[in-house]
């Protein structure tokens, strides 16, 4: 279906006005090929700066198309994923290169929502801490968003979380949604889906990879695809097509699914704090009085103390 937006990542989009507006508070950076990359020119100590841990997101929706914005934790490093919304065949996402600051952000998010006007301009949508994955049964596909989070402990000065609110997002417009014919199994994947309460035992890290154990991690400081495909990444599979994508994991979160435990003890005058965490197998799922087989290549559980 063709859309008549305008696309801001496209060379053939025009000058917007700079006026303010509602958005200006709300950062949105370009991409690579965008004619206004020229805007983050001065951000070369940014651009040549090695990879950081993004920590908060935004979502942000036109008719046609969702933009994710994402930055670190202390908002020095921006940026953009668009998440095509018109083809309901495959996935389609397109992330942006280039390392914005706050305030290009802004001004870029003023043109989106200027270019985009005809067809309702730049809309929020929700404030998210990650992608936990991307999902489709029988119709189209849906993005799954962790949109509370809470701090459970820490491991070595990095923050570890547990999941309070998730949400998931059909992609096509409700236009596209109308039109198409939705399979009468499509709302019981999608509550078996739902049916899973990611606010009770699962927990993630953005800076430590919490689904190895702290010798692994102390050994070797792996990081990227392959800490995904260990067996105690949960949402492996839901992440595996925007991974796929874009060859990179800093908007996906990796879902441990187990337990974590984190108290102070006091010995002799000395406090010191004790960490016990869990780990459920992806591969063997259900629980040690259903499942109690294993075989070379995986285990129930793993345990770190």
């Amino acid at each position: 279906m063709a859309s008549s937006e305008t696309d801001p990542f496209s060379s053939s989009n025009p000058t917007a006005s700079s006026e303010n507006n509602s958005f200006s508070t709300f950062p949105l950076p370009s991409s690579e090929n965008d004619v206004y990359s020229n805007s983050a020119a001065s951000s070369d100590d940014l651009r040549s700066a090695s990879p950081v841990c993004m920590h908060k997101f935004r979502l942000y929706e036109t008719r046609s198309k969702f933009y994710m914005v994402g930055r670190d934790k202390s908002r020095t490093y921006w940026r953009v994923l668009k998440i095509d919304r018109m083809d309901l065949s495959k996935l389609n996402i397109r992330e942006d290169s280039a390392v914005y600051t706050e305030n290009e952000c802004s001004d870029l998010l003023r043109r989106i929502h200027e270019g985009n006007k005809s067809t309702g301009g730049l809309k929020f949508v929700s404030t998210c801490y990650g992608i936990v994955g991307f999902i489709k049964f029988l119709g189209p596909y849906y993005m799954l968003l962790i949109t509370k989070r809470r701090q459970i402990g820490t491991i070595c000065g990095h923050p570890i979380y547990g999941v309070s609110r998730s949400e998931m997002i059909p992609l096509p417009n409700a236009a596209v949604w109308s039109s198409i014919a939705i399979p009468k199994n499509e709302n019981r994947y999608k509550k078996l889906l739902c049916s899973v309460d990611l606010t009770k035992d699962f927990f993630f890290s953005y800076s430590y990879q919490v689904m190895r154990s702290l010798q692994k991690n102390i050994c070797d400081n792996e990081t990227g695809h392959a800490l995904y495909e260990t067996m105690f990444v949960w949402n492996e599979f839901l992440t595996r097509g925007i991974r796929n994508h874009l060859h990179n994991t800093i908007w996906t979160v990796a879902l441990v699914y187990g337990f974590f435990k984190q108290g102070t003890l006091s010995l002799d005058g000395r406090d010191f704090k004790l960490t016990l965490i869990a780990r459920r197998s992806r591969h063997y799922a259900g629980t040690r009085y259903v499942r109690s087989a294993s075989n070379l290549k995986s285990l129930h559980f793993s345990f770190d103390f």
